[in-house]
C-alpha cells in the first residue's frame, strides 16, 4: 500500500479486535515470552508492532515495511506517544539481503503473505532473520473456494466500510492462499518446524519454531 490515501484509510480503519486477537494468540502459543528481539514483517502503520511492544516491554521490537506511506503513519504515532523505548520502524522491501541475519528471537507477520507476488519471499525472509529456535507466527487470509463465499465474507466483515477498503479486501481474499498451498510453500522452504492451520472463517495461521 504505497499510496498516502490508501494508507490513511487503512490506518483509520478499526482493526482493533483482529489485531488484539493476533497478540493474544501469540501469547497463548509462546507463553514463555518472545525473547530479546522481535521483528514484525510487513508492519504497515504499526498496529501489531505497537501492541507487541506494549505486551512484551523487555523485548526490542522492529517493524519493517516496504511502503513509506505506511511507515510515515507508524513513525508519527511513535513520535507523538513517547512511551515506546523498545520500538522502532525501518523501511525495507523484502527480500532484503542487507538486513541482519539470524538475529531475531521472534518473527511475526500479519496479512503480508497475500500481498507478495512470490510467497517464498516471506518464507525465505523468515529463515534469514530468525535465529535457530526462534518463535514464528504468521497470520493471513485464506482464499475462499468460490466467488459467492468471497462476497459473503465481505458482507459479514466489511459491510459499510469505505469503498477503497472494500475493494482492497476483495482483492486480498482472491489473492490469498489455501491451507494446502501454504503447506507446500513451507515444505519448499524447508520450514519443518512450522504448522499451518485454518482459523475461523477466513484466516490461516502458521506457527512454530525454526529448527
Amino acid at each position: 500500500m504505497d499510496g498516502a490515501e490508501q494508507a490513511r484509510q487503512y490506518a483509520d480503519g478499526d482493526f482493533s479486535a483482529t489485531d488484539q486477537a493476533v497478540i493474544d494468540r501469540i501469547a497463548f502459543l509462546f507463553p514463555a515470552g518472545l525473547g530479546e528481539r522481535v521483528v514484525d514483517l510487513g508492519c504497515g502503520p504499526g498496529n501489531i508492532s505497537f501492541r507487541l511492544a506494549s505486551r512484551h516491554p523487555t523485548s526490542v521490537v522492529l517493524g519493517l515495511d516496504g511502503a513509506q506511506a505506511m511507515l510515515a503513519i507508524a513513525e508519527a504515532k511513535l513520535r507523538s506517544e513517547p512511551a515506546w523505548p523498545n520500538l522502532s520502524f525501518q523501511l525495507a522491501r523484502l527480500p532484503c539481503p542487507d538486513l541482519p541475519g539470524a538475529c531475531f528471537s521472534t518473527v511475526v507477520s500479519n496479512s503480508l503473505l497475500h500481498h507478495l507476488h512470490d510467497p517464498m519471499v516471506l518464507w525465505k525472509s523468515v529463515r534469514q532473520l530468525g535465529a535457530t529456535g526462534a518463535a514464528v507466527y504468521v497470520k493471513d487470509l485464506r482464499r475462499p473456494d468460490s466467488e459467492a463465499a468471497v462476497q459473503a465474507l465481505l458482507a459479514a466483515h466489511l459491510a459499510g466500510a469505505p469503498p477503497l477498503l472494500e475493494r482492497d479486501y476483495l482483492h486480498s481474499l482472491r489473492a490469498a492462499f489455501t491451507q494446502e498451498e501454504v503447506q507446500e510453500q513451507l515444505e519448499q522452504a524447508g520450514l519443518s518446524g512450522l504448522e499451518v492451520r485454518a482459523l475461523e472463517d477466513r484466516y490461516l495461521e502458521i506457527a512454530g519454531r525454526l529448527v
